[in-house]
């Protein structure tokens, strides 16, 4: 069998860690500045909460998806897109997304109702009054 290579460790810059570092607190084992999936019989430091680059699993799996731009942006650099309405990182699912999942409901609308629009605009506009 063919052994993989450990995917590399990213490392944030300054403020890609003080996001992170607020998401600390959502995790499940954080505990007060430390670690309980850690804890042997003695308190031990959240690594994940002193660090610059992504060591703690639990982490990257559990706790790093609420915030997807951030995500995107340590894991996905070479995939990632910004959006055209807000601006913000995203994993694109095909190579004509243009939108980040949240705008991309919100742009839907938006272009269907201007179809919409130019197509009765058109009906009008060839004489067909409405009769009501």
């Amino acid at each position: 069998m063919k052994k993989s290579k450990p995917e590399p460790v990213p490392v944030m810059d300054y403020r890609q860690y003080r996001r992170a570092r607020r998401l600390v607190h959502e995790c499940c084992n954080y505990d007060g500045g430390h670690c309980i999936a850690l804890d042997d019989g003695e308190e031990c430091v959240c690594v994940q909460s002193i660090s610059y680059s992504l060591l703690c699993q639990w982490f990257r799996a559990a706790v790093l998806p609420l915030d997807r731009e951030l995500e995107t942006a340590l894991f996905h650099c070479l995939d990632a897109k910004r959006c055209a309405v807000c601006g913000a990182l995203f994993t694109p699912g095909s190579n004509r997304a243009k939108y980040c999942p949240e705008c991309a409901g919100r742009m839907k609308r938006i272009k269907a109702a201007q179809r919409k629009r130019k197509q009765r605009a058109k009906c009008h506009a060839l004489g067909a009054e409405n009769p009501l």
